[in-house]
């Protein structure tokens, strides 16, 4: 009894020895890759592998050398810096761009048209507007625009009156770029409340909300040069 006690007492120490340099590995590959932020402690979690770090007020979770992060549910690659989790949701909720219902949106045609692009806006959204100059700037591409107006009864109505006006175009642009709403109310049937019942089957929550012809989807702004890049790639 008295040596299977001893044998119990020594694997318990070599397991913690263990645990103790695992996470100083950890500690010291947090240093190595992060200098500018201080590594308050470093435990070992039940996951086997799996490390948490409180450093910068925020608990992180770690392999032993910092290769991957989980940051606020999201897995990060350290070395390429990339959003694992962005890059994996951007694949799953992919919808082929002929899937949409592009005959419930109106078109913008910049240079030839021979690329397309088609967003989910709402008139009352900061980032959409934000997302305007960029979006003009663009280069041989045809713009799907949805009207999609989940920002209130104030956004309906001013996707109401850019469906039925004359120049739909021109509406759009003067509201969202130049801040000059429509000068009349839409009186006439339109297709929002299908582009609104398309947008939650698909899980749109957010606005802008981008579709690249190659399916990818994008929510929110994006700098400009990002922008031009996923239109390249989509080709």
């Amino acid at each position: 009894m008295l040596d299977k006690m001893r044998l119990c007492l020594c694997v318990g120490l070599l397991f913690s020895s263990a645990a103790v340099a695992s996470e100083a590995t950890v500690t010291q590959a947090m240093q190595a890759k992060y200098p500018g932020i201080q590594v308050e402690s470093v435990t070992q979690t039940p996951i086997a592998g799996i490390y948490e770090v409180f450093a910068g007020g925020e608990v992180l979770y770690v392999d032993e050398n910092v290769d991957y992060m989980i940051v606020q549910g999201r897995l990060i690659e350290v070395g390429r810096r990339a959003d694992l989790t962005e890059e994996r949701l951007r694949v799953l909720t992919a919808v082929k761009f002929d899937q949409l219902p592009l005959d419930l949106a109106f078109r913008k045609v910049l240079g030839n048209g021979k690329r397309r692009l088609a967003y989910f806006s709402d008139p009352n959204c900061p980032y959409c507007k934000k997302l305007e100059p960029d979006l003009a700037k663009l280069e041989n591409v045809t713009l799907y625009i949805f009207l999609y107006p989940v920002l209130g009864q104030n956004s309906y109505e001013k996707a109401k009156a850019v469906w039925c006006s004359s120049d739909r175009v021109k509406v759009w642009d003067e509201m969202m770029r130049k801040g000059n709403p429509p000068k009349t109310a839409g009186t006439c049937d339109t297709p929002i409340e299908k582009i609104v019942a398309f947008g939650r089957r698909q899980g749109i929550t957010g606005t802008p909300t981008l579709f690249f012809n190659d399916g990818r989807r994008v929510t929110g702004w994006i700098p400009a040069d990002k922008l031009r890049k996923l239109l390249d790639d989509a080709r």
